[in-house]
């Protein structure tokens, strides 16, 4: 619901419920609808703030599963705006909040970049966050690969027409290029003026799809993250290994200039 921040928690909620999931990840902005113009008239209102009550039902899911959500929401923090992925651990308590670091065109009118990656440990597993365009930059999974993250974790809205391309290249490349699992939440419907083009999916460290949610319905999707895989295809593809153990060095280029024939 657009800006409707009880509405949505309450969604949350029940979801972290329904899926019996460890980790849980939600799209972009989920909290509070992506709305940029919405939530810019009245932050107070459809920005999530501290400490606020409104994230009361989502808290007590979590501490009743035992369940780490992880929940896209507009943030207000004293007088800026921030897309942030605010982490629940499951005793209930707010554990962090990921501010988004490569902000789309348009939302650098209304928000602030984040200053700093995020990596979170559940159960010896490191989670590297990510919000949307930061998917598009191999350095942002990359960095979360070099802190020793096995799974490279993103809530998005990506649109009908060219996202779902977008999503189809960007994540099986951050999954390879890092030999890291890599989950993405996306939204389904309309959303801030953008059909979204939903299909939340998964992908293993190899890259391959392992499973894919429908384009327009909610849907639940699951993966048991795998140690056994994970061992094996960064012995089988050492790209990440190869990178950490034999970084290249900084070297200049040479340019030639290739003159055009003569008639």
């Amino acid at each position: 619901m657009p800006g409707d921040v009880d509405a949505n928690a309450a969604t949350v909620a029940a979801m972290v419920t329904q899926a019996g999931a460890d980790v849980i990840v939600f799209p972009e902005k989920f909290l509070t609808g992506y709305e940029p113009a919405l939530i810019q008239s009245a932050p107070t209102r459809h920005a999530v703030q501290r400490d606020d009550p409104r994230l009361t039902p989502i808290t007590t899911a979590c501490r009743e599963t035992a369940t780490v959500a992880i929940v896209g929401a507009a943030v207000l923090d004293e007088d800026d705006l921030y897309v942030s992925a605010l982490v629940i651990g499951r005793d209930g308590r707010l554990v962090t909040r990921y501010d988004k670091q490569m902000l789309f065109k348009h939302e650098q009118q209304v928000y602030r970049p984040g200053k700093a990656g995020c990596t979170l440990d559940v159960d010896g597993w490191r989670l590297g966050l990510g919000i949307c365009y930061d998917s598009g930059f191999p350095e942002h999974a990359r960095a979360a690969a070099l802190d020793g993250c096995h799974a490279y974790v993103v809530g998005a809205l990506f649109s009908v027409g060219h996202g779902y391309h977008e999503s189809r290249t960007w994540f099986p490349a951050r999954a390879l290029d890092n030999t890291c699992y890599a989950v993405l939440s996306n939204h389904i419907g309309r959303t801030g003026g953008w059909d979204t083009c939903g299909a939340s999916a998964i992908w293993g460290p190899d890259g391959h799809l392992i499973t894919e949610a429908s384009p327009t319905h909610p849907e639940i999707i699951t993966a048991t993250l795998d140690p056994h895989t994970l061992q094996t295809t960064r012995a089988t593809e050492t790209l990440l290994h190869d990178l950490t153990h034999h970084p290249l060095p900084p070297t200049p280029r040479t340019h030639h200039a290739i003159p055009h024939p003569r008639p």
